[in-house]
């Protein structure tokens, strides 16, 4: 958008390169171009897409899923059948993102597919709301278990949980404008935190089974809901817990050998994380009815305190590491669409700027975190979910027929994963499905809301994006020049 902008950045580079080369001939050490680096292997991936997938979801949305679904029979094929799309919308993003090896995921795919207006709108709902609210409620989700053990019996107070919420937020997007590597290993340390307390139900709950207790999974289809709309609302908030298996496309120019580690990663961590939350859901139900998990105000501490007592302090304390380190995830990926948007013109070219001494894209992660502690004033988890679920599957559905389009419109592009098409067509559909069941069974003004949202970026794209007006580039040079200066950021190097 402010183009005036580039040229003070590249004096800027120019001044501080002159430093670095300074600090070379007196270091005697190689200074690195001005990119973001691939320092992103095999186990970091795995652990990026599991730590992003189990985080709040498990822990919060089995009772929705059961509510919506009416029965313990179907909520657990749901459950599993969630699992299933996961991994067949992944493979569809495997083969993009090998195809398409940049950064941003749905954002590059949608641009060479559909062109700049497509992109634009995504780039515009996602950045200013999708990943921000994801941010928030995988947040406000850390503080609500964080402070529950400091108040017993009763509900923590609002302000409390906020003001952890905008806590973790504030040091998430310090730690990851630090340093990429830094951020990687809290993913991967955090990634083996919550694995451990998801073992530690499973087992429990295979122990309550060898014992006899399967008299809540037995007559298990009674009162399954044959609402349209209300199974819909179920797979929203099944999916919502399986919301993480497209991350590592967003970084893909940070992954080493995307080729392989791409769909390698997708093909170890998503069915993983499919059998751990099947296996968890059936470990609730050895120990609470159908009714009881409804009223249960954090299910995993109900099931903790019933099966795990006098040692059930242990799964408040994972769960705070497990929403934390989801949301960890969650920064690091948003990061690199907002770098990649500017990048491309279509956010602010501040945002495409990379931190000089770290080597992170600070401006796109400060902006994103100062939207998500925007976010948790007013926030309502179930509220968002619904809302966030909404617009994220109707463009998860745009991505999956973009991949079909470019069959025909792209073949030269080189394909190392190649999907039958009848895959990306089922997710089409599905996502189809999942955008409008609730609408017609229960329209609700926020829809309207949302879709109101996302074409409204288009008042923005016409002057500012694609006439790019010239008071707008007047304006924007001095505020671009100040904040590199403020954040000793630089345009990134061009390696191509």
């Amino acid at each position: 958008m402010d183009e005036g902008g580039i040229g003070m950045g590249k004096e800027a580079q120019n001044s501080s390169t002159g430093h670095c080369l300074e600090s070379e001939t007196k270091d005697k050490q190689p200074v690195k171009a001005t990119v973001l680096q691939k320092d992103v292997g095999l186990l970091s991936g795995i652990c990026l897409i599991v730590g992003t997938m189990i985080g709040s979801g498990i822990f919060i949305s089995p009772k929705a899923v059961l509510l919506f679904s009416g029965a313990v029979g179907p909520c657990l094929l749901i459950w599993a059948f969630c699992g299933v799309l996961a991994t067949l919308g992944a493979l569809c993003y495997a083969e993009l993102g090998t195809m398409i090896t940049k950064s941003g995921g749905e954002y590059s795919y949608l641009t060479e597919a559909f062109g700049p207006i497509v992109a634009y709108l995504y780039s515009w709902t996602t950045i200013m709301v999708l990943k921000p609210s994801s941010f928030a409620i995988i947040s406000l989700s850390f503080a609500e278990y964080a402070s529950s053990s400091f108040y017993p019996g009763c509900t923590p107070p609002v302000v409390v949980t906020k003001c952890l919420a905008a806590a973790a937020i504030i040091m998430i997007v310090g730690v990851n404008c630090l340093s990429v590597k830094l951020a990687s290993y809290v993913q991967n340390i955090f990634t083996l935190a919550k694995l451990f307390i998801i073992l530690v139900i499973i087992v429990a709950g295979i122990v309550m089974l060898a014992k006899g207790n399967t008299e809540n999974l037995s007559n298990a289809f009674v009162g399954t809901s044959s609402s349209f709309g209300a199974i819909g609302l179920a797979f929203y908030n099944g999916l919502w817990a399986y919301d993480g298996w497209n991350q590592l496309n967003f970084i893909t120019e940070e992954l080493k050998q995307p080729s392989r580690n791409l769909p390698l990663a997708i093909l170890i961590g998503i069915p993983l994380v499919s059998v751990c939350y099947v296996l968890v859901n059936v470990a609730y139900f050895t120990v609470m009815t159908a009714t009881e998990l409804l009223l249960s105000p954090a299910v995993a501490l109900t099931f903790g305190d019933r099966v795990l007592y006098p040692v059930s302090w242990i799964v408040p304390l994972f769960v705070v590491f497990s929403t934390f380190g989801s949301a960890n995830g969650s920064c690091f990926t948003a990061g690199r669409l907002a770098y990649v948007s500017g990048r491309e013109g279509h956010m602010v070219k501040i945002l495409s700027y990379i931190s000089l001494r770290h080597y992170t894209p600070a401006p796109a992660l400060m902006f994103n975190g100062l939207l998500s502690l925007i976010y948790i004033i007013p926030a309502d988890i179930n509220t968002l979910i619904n809302y966030f679920s909404f617009a994220q599957w109707a463009f998860y559905g745009l991505t999956a027929l973009a991949l079909i389009v470019m069959r025909f419109t792209r073949k030269e592009l080189h394909r190392p994963v190649k999907v039958p098409i009848v895959i990306p067509g089922l997710i089409f559909l599905v996502s189809f499905y999942l955008v409008l069941a609730p609408i017609i069974d229960k329209p609700e003004m926020e829809y309207l809301y949302c879709s109101i949202f996302i074409f409204s970026g288009l008042l923005l794209y016409y002057p500012f994006v694609y006439r790019k007006v010239k008071w707008v580039c007047k304006l924007m040079r001095p505020i671009t020049m100040y904040l590199q200066l403020l954040m000793e950021v630089v345009p990134p190097d061009k390696t191509q």
